[in-house]
């Protein structure tokens, strides 16, 4: 089983009339051989969309064939996560046509941010995220205080890398 990649940076993009970004060549370089240049897109919390490659996908979707679907809950958030869920592969000039019907769930129009961290790149709509993001050094040190915590209380393996 080969290592995961963990993606990680924040990049500016422009969509162009046709609904393609160019996707980040730094970007592209972090992705895993498995995830072939393909992605699944998808609806995100806090009005962005995700971006997973494709190896990601599937793993997720692994776990969640773990869901009993007897159970309301399960079945809701089935719906949820994978409502808009749309393939995706980048063309010979590394651009991502971006699927029209999810625009409008992020206010998505010209200008956008795309926010890799762990498995997954959030795509927001710039003037969003700049908003989202303006409560940052209070907010974040008062987050960072509490999941750093709550993370420090569980065991981890040692990185064999």
């Amino acid at each position: 089983m080969s290592a995961r990649a963990i993606l990680n940076g924040e990049y500016e993009c422009r969509i162009d009339d046709k609904g393609r970004i160019i996707f980040p060549a730094k970007l592209k370089k972090q992705l895993s051989p498995l995830a072939e240049a393909k992605f699944f897109i998808n609806r995100g919390f806090e009005r962005c969309l995700v971006l997973y490659p494709l190896d990601e996908w599937k793993r997720i979707q692994r776990q969640l064939q773990n869901l009993n679907l007897y159970k309301k809950d399960s079945r809701k958030f089935l719906r949820y996560f994978n409502r808009g869920a749309t393939e995706l592969s980048l063309d010979g000039q590394n651009r991502l046509l971006l699927p029209r019907h999810l625009f409008d769930y992020a206010g998505i129009v010209k200008d956008v941010i795309l926010c890799a961290f762990n498995d997954r790149i959030e795509i927001w709509n710039k003037a969003t995220y700049d908003e989202m993001m303006v409560d940052e050094p209070d907010e974040f040190a008062n987050l960072a205080e509490k999941i750093m915590d709550d993370l420090n209380q569980k065991e981890f393996p040692e990185d064999v890398s």
